[in-house]
């Protein structure tokens, strides 16, 4: 046994107990960690099963998106930033040789190393410029409630994606623009954001171009509620399967989409048997402005189908049979508006007949109606000198409606936002007009104009509301000239024998870069006559002295 070490019973008795407390102590912390991982582990599931709190937008779309990408799981790093769109600076303009300047050039001195850095571009890290990131254009930059246009360039638009634009784009009440270019739209993604438009109370422009879908669902964008005034479908490969849907969301028989006043589908693979269906959906829609399908493949029989268009066009059998229920509602309201005629007055004798009366039954009743036409008449005075309150005809609030695109797009405008006009009374008591404000915008029904019966088959006069149309770079021939022209010279003289200030005709008429002879004299009477309804244009005048002088502005 070495020296100094105590082998007595007491402290073998200590040292056992001393193991004993030590292994006690291990035990009890042993345990508390493990109460400790089973309380962190009951915790960690009922985060996982509590569902988180919806997110409110604010209307403030960017710190929105942010937190609506953060809540679907995306990491900080894979989350696009929302920037200011870059915009090219204006011109300055010209220095003025007549003033002074006010600073002289001084002496020349070398501060090449003080050059301040250009302004034309930012610099920017690695690859940052391939990072996904959504442009934005603001009324005022310091507020970020004044979002007015999105735009989205070269990355996905996933359901993912649609579902966090579903919750923000509506806040964003100042928002009237959506640009999406070559974001790999789907069938579903599309369907899904055609139906996010209608939510958004000032939404008017939609830019969708470079994405080609099989299915060709462009029909959903200009459903009846869409509230879109111009439309851009450019470099999506439309065949005539999307002509045709796109037809349809025109105008049928009995539908008209009421708001669209510019359509651009140039850019893609339209055939002649979509432009004779775009043409179909055109008889019936008198809303329609602006047409663009240059760069299609359309020859002189789509070209022909436009010029029937234009001039005047035969009708078929369904729309003969829409105009005779027309005509037929227009000439008893009460048809039109579903209500019974007023029941038959029976005699209160039963022994008497119906028809028969007694003296003093007549001579009450007519007693009665000499009061009441009386009273109306009155009425009918009294309504005519406070300004006149009847209600005119929709077609002709939509005739008005349709004389200027910068009329109707201010128009929808107001109307979205539900302003109403009432009459208002003035501080004497009496009433006061209504304050004048752009009409509705109505569709004007072309099956109630006039018609000429021609070999058993009713005319009617053709689309006279498209200001402008490009057919330029496709694949017309003189004969589309020669139908085009005629329906020009139509327009041109039903203007002048029946001048109507909602129904102007082409002002505008683009065929340039299609296989057009050099010396086609049809080409150049379309040029000669589209000069004269060019709305800038001014004839030249006549000097003194018989010189021409041009009085272009």
């Amino acid at each position: 046994m070495p020296e100094g070490v105590d082998d007595s019973p007491a402290n073998a008795r200590f040292a056992s107990i001393a193991k004993k407390v030590k292994m006690g102590k291990r035990t009890e912390k042993a345990l508390k960690e493990k109460a400790a991982a089973s309380t962190s582990q009951e915790a960690s599931e009922d985060d996982v099963n509590k569902v988180p709190e919806p997110y409110t937008c604010t209307g403030h779309f960017d710190p929105d998106f942010t937190e609506l990408c953060r809540r679907a799981g995306l990491a900080p790093s894979e989350i696009p930033t929302v920037v200011i769109r870059a915009k090219r600076p204006g011109t300055p303009p010209p220095p003025d040789p007549k003033a002074k300047d006010p600073n002289p050039p001084e002496e020349a001195v070398d501060v090449a190393e003080e050059e301040p850095k250009p302004k034309t571009y930012v610099t920017k890290e690695r690859f940052a410029y391939f990072k996904p990131c959504i442009q934005v254009e603001m009324e005022n930059e310091d507020k970020p409630a004044t979002v007015t246009e999105v735009y989205i360039r070269g990355w996905k638009i996933d359901d993912m994606m649609v579902g966090i634009f579903k919750t923000c784009f509506p806040t964003i009440e100042k928002l009237h623009t959506i640009n999406f270019w070559n974001t790999g739209l789907t069938d579903k993604t599309l369907r899904d954001l055609a139906a996010i438009f209608p939510q958004c109370p000032n939404l008017k422009n939609i830019v969708i171009e470079g994405n080609p879908i099989p299915e060709e669902p462009w029909a959903c964008i200009m459903g009846e509620d869409s509230l879109i005034i111009n439309l851009s479908l450019r470099h999506n490969d439309i065949t005539d399967r999307g002509a045709s849907g796109i037809s349809s969301a025109l105008s049928t028989v009995t539908t008209c989409n009421k708001n669209l006043i510019s359509l651009n589908l140039s850019h893609n693979k339209i055939t002649d048997v979509g432009a004779e269906a775009i043409a179909k959906g055109l008889r019936m829609n008198r809303i329609l402005l602006c047409l663009s399908l240059a760069s299609n493949r359309i020859t002189d029989k789509g070209a022909m189908k436009f010029g029937e268009l234009l001039s005047r066009f035969p009708l078929t059998h369904e729309e003969v049979v829409e105009r005779r229920k027309l005509l037929r509602d227009k000439g008893s309201p009460d048809r039109g508006s579903g209500k019974s005629p007023p029941p038959s007055r029976r005699a209160e004798s039963k022994d008497r007949p119906g028809s028969v009366r007694s003296g003093s039954h007549l001579d009450k009743g007519d007693k009665k109606r000499d009061k009441s036409s009386k009273k109306k008449d009155n009425k009918k005075d009294k309504d005519d000198g406070k300004g006149g309150t009847k209600k005119a005809d929709t077609w002709k609030k939509g005739a008005k409606a349709v004389m200027a695109a910068s009329l109707i797009a201010e128009t929808v405008t107001k109307t979205t936002k539900g302003k109403k006009t009432t009459s208002s009374k003035d501080k004497k008591g009496g009433a006061m007009p209504e304050s004048e404000s752009p009409d509705m915008v109505e569709a004007i029904n072309p099956l109630l104009e006039s018609v000429e019966s021609i070999e058993g088959q009713l005319w009617i006069p053709g689309n006279r509301s498209i200001i402008s149309l490009n057919l330029s770079r496709n694949e017309i021939g003189e004969a589309g000239l020669k139908s085009i022209l005629l329906a020009v010279q139509y327009q041109i003289t039903l203007a002048n024998l029946a001048p109507n200030p909602a129904l102007k005709g082409l002002m505008r008429l683009s065929l340039g870069r299609n296989p057009i002879r050099a010396d086609s004299e049809a080409y150049q009477k379309i040029q000669d006559l589209m000069l004269t309804r060019d709305p800038f244009y001014k004839a030249q005048a006549k000097s003194p002295d018989g010189d021409t002088q041009s009085l272009a502005g």
